[in-house]
C-alpha cells in the first residue's frame, strides 16, 4: 500500500462530532483515515460521507472511500431465471429485520476462500456491537432468507434517507445471498431508496447489475443530514 494522504483522527477530534477528512484525500486503494471509534454518531457521519470502517483484528480501525464506487440501482438488480424460479420455490420465505444479530454473526463467521483455505474476518466483536447500536437506533436493517424454519442466506446494512449501504452478506444454501439481495432490491423499491451502495467492485456484483460509479457523483448523491 502506497504512502498515505490522510490525517490520523484523534480522541479530540471526535469530542462532539467525528471530523473526517474530504473523502477525495483518500489514497488509490480508497484508505482515507485511522483511528476513531466505532459510536454510533463516527460511523452515521462516515456513511454520510461515503466512508466505511473495514479492517482486520490486530489493525486500528481503518476508513475507506474507495473510486470508483461499486453501486445498485435497486430497478436494475438482475433475476437470472434460475433465481426467479427458486424465489417462487414455497418452502422459502423472506423476513426483514426478525433476526438481525443472526445474519450479522452469520456474515462474520470465517469462510473457505478461493484456494480451499479457510480465512478470517472484518466483521470483528467490536464491529457486531456497533452494528447492533445502529439497529437498535433503526439504522441497520437485516434482510433474512430461511428454509422453512432455517436462515439460509441473508445481508445487512445501513439506511440513510434514500440510499442503503449494504455491508455484508452470506449463503448457507445455494442462491441464499442473491435471494437476499433480490428481497433487498424490492423493498428498497417501495421505500423510495434510489441507490444501493455495494462499496467495491466484483464480477459477482456486476453480474448482478451493479455498476461502477466515481466518487464525486457517489458522495454528491448523498443525503446531507442524518
Amino acid at each position: 500500500m502506497n504512502s498515505l494522504a490522510f490525517a490520523a483522527m484523534t480522541d479530540d477530534t471526535l469530542e462532539d462530532i467525528c471530523r473526517f477528512p474530504d473523502p477525495n484525500q483518500a489514497n488509490e486503494d480508497g484508505l482515507l483515515a485511522v483511528g476513531g471509534d466505532l459510536r454510533p454518531e463516527t460511523l452515521l457521519q462516515a456513511y454520510s460521507m461515503g466512508i466505511f470502517p473495514w479492517y482486520a483484528e490486530g489493525e486500528p480501525i481503518l476508513w475507506w472511500s474507495p473510486n470508483p464506487r461499486m453501486v445498485l440501482k435497486p430497478q436494475d438488480f438482475y433475476r437470472s431465471k434460475r433465481l426467479i424460479r427458486r424465489l417462487k420455490q414455497p418452502q422459502y420465505h423472506c423476513m426483514l429485520n426478525q433476526n438481525f444479530e443472526a445474519v450479522i454473526q452469520a456474515c462474520a463467521a470465517p469462510r473457505i476462500g478461493a484456494d480451499g483455505q479457510m480465512g478470517g474476518t472484518w466483521i470483528l466483536p467490536e464491529m457486531i456491537e456497533a452494528y447492533l447500536r445502529l439497529y437498535v437506533l433503526g439504522y441497520a436493517h437485516s434482510f433474512e432468507i430461511y428454509d422453512h424454519d432455517e436462515l439460509i442466506g441473508g445481508l445487512y446494512g445501513v439506511r440513510l434517507g434514500h440510499v442503503f449501504f449494504a455491508e455484508s452478506m452470506f449463503s448457507k444454501q445455494r442462491d441464499g445471498s442473491k435471494m437476499a439481495m433480490s428481497y433487498m432490491a424490492s423493498w428498497a423499491l417501495d421505500e423510495g431508496i434510489t441507490l444501493i451502495d455495494c462499496q467495491m467492485h466484483t464480477d459477482h456484483l456486476e453480474s448482478l447489475g451493479a455498476m461502477e460509479m466515481d466518487r464525486q457523483t457517489f458522495v454528491g448523491q448523498l443525503p446531507k443530514k442524518i
